[in-house]
């Protein structure tokens, strides 16, 4: 796994051994830079779950102005600090140990509305709809956040349709979907 474009364009990032985390491969992150590169620069990003920190150090390298890292796994987090000074991208980052439910309520006291959010939840849990339903009543988003959701091809998000959220655009991969979702 490498950092894909960027200031940090070609480094080798660590992940943590075992089956954790599940580290989104090189070609569907590029996929997915490719669908966002415009929003990225100068955003400010949140990456749930981050794992090894991967998505949100891409967005750091492609020029956001700072990302939030959350993750409840200490070995996850030691592997994001350590990939975040590797890439020398660790002074616009916030590396936070919490769920991610629980981060929403600690999120707000930074005052920070998010441009794009990134979750990558473990799949066919339903951790994404508490998420979401948590971020849609947060002071986290606003009008033109996108929040991008990788799960996988069986999640459904119907019960978006009794929210204030909606899905715009879909891509599938080969056993996973990026969902992307903003307010109506």
């Amino acid at each position: 796994m490498r950092v894909i474009a960027g200031t940090a364009k070609s480094i080798k990032l660590d992940t943590i051994s075992g089956d954790k985390t599940r580290p989104t491969t090189d070609r569907t992150k590029e996929t997915l830079y490719n669908m966002i590169q415009y929003d990225v620069p100068d955003c400010i990003f949140l990456d749930l779950f981050c794992g090894s920190g991967a998505i949100g150090i891409e967005a750091l390298s492609r020029g956001a102005k700072q990302a939030f890292f959350i993750e409840n796994n200490k070995d996850a987090i030691t592997v994001t600090k350590s990939n975040l000074k590797k890439t020398k991208l660790d002074d616009r980052a916030i590396v936070i140990k919490s769920d991610a439910r629980s981060s929403i309520g600690e999120l707000e006291r930074y005052n920070t509305k998010f441009d794009i959010i990134f979750m990558d939840p473990p799949y066919n849990k339903s951790l994404e709809e508490d998420i979401l339903l948590a971020l849609e009543d947060s002071s986290l988003i606003h009008d033109k956040t996108i929040i991008i959701v990788e799960a996988s091809k069986e999640t459904e998000f119907e019960y978006l349709d009794k929210t204030s959220l909606h899905v715009y655009k879909e891509k599938k991969y080969k056993t996973s979907k990026h969902v992307f979702i903003s307010k109506r």
